[in-house]
C-alpha cells in the first residue's frame, strides 16, 4: 500500500469518525450516517491496497 494511499484512507477514517460522533451528539442521524460511510469507504480503500500489496507480492 502506498503511503500516499494509506495516509488518505486514515484521513478520511478519522474524519468519518469525527462526524459520526458529531452526529451522535447533535441528534443528526444524516450526519451520523455520513461518518459511517466514510469509515466504510476508508476500510474499503485499505483492503484494496493490502489485496494490491498481496497480488504484487504473489506476482514478484
Amino acid at each position: 500500500m502506498s503511503t500516499k494511499d494509506k495516509i488518505a484512507a486514515t484521513a478520511k477514517n478519522i474524519e468519518g469518525k469525527a462526524q459520526a460522533a458529531v452526529g451522535e451528539m447533535t441528534g443528526n442521524p444524516e450526519q451520523k450516517a455520513e461518518g459511517n460511510l466514510k469509515q466504510t469507504e476508508a476500510k474499503i480503500e485499505h483492503e484494496t491496497e493490502n489485496l494490491k500489496d498481496k497480488a504484487k507480492k504473489i506476482i514478484d
